[in-house]
């Protein structure tokens, strides 16, 4: 997906689509982590240490009841 820049009162923005807002489980007030290494801009999400934890434990679980399945999916 190719964005440009889109002019927001003296600075600029891009805007981020919904579906990729819904992938990533973020909201408008969701705070972000801005990284760049001068070629690069990498935005990461900053996540409660709790919502960590609870995807791991959903995670884990859809490996343990549907591990094999998916496996099988996948080849």
């Amino acid at each position: 997906m190719i964005k440009t820049l889109t002019k927001h009162g003296n600075s600029y923005a891009i805007v981020i689509d919904k579906p990729i807002l819904e992938i990533l489980r973020v909201s408008p007030d969701t705070e972000f982590e801005v990284i760049t290494d001068g070629q690069c801009l990498v935005l990461t999400p900053v996540r409660a240490k709790g919502d960590e934890k609870k995807f791991q434990n959903a995670l884990d679980m859809v490996h343990k009841r549907f591990g094999r399945a998916m496996k099988r999916l996948a080849e």
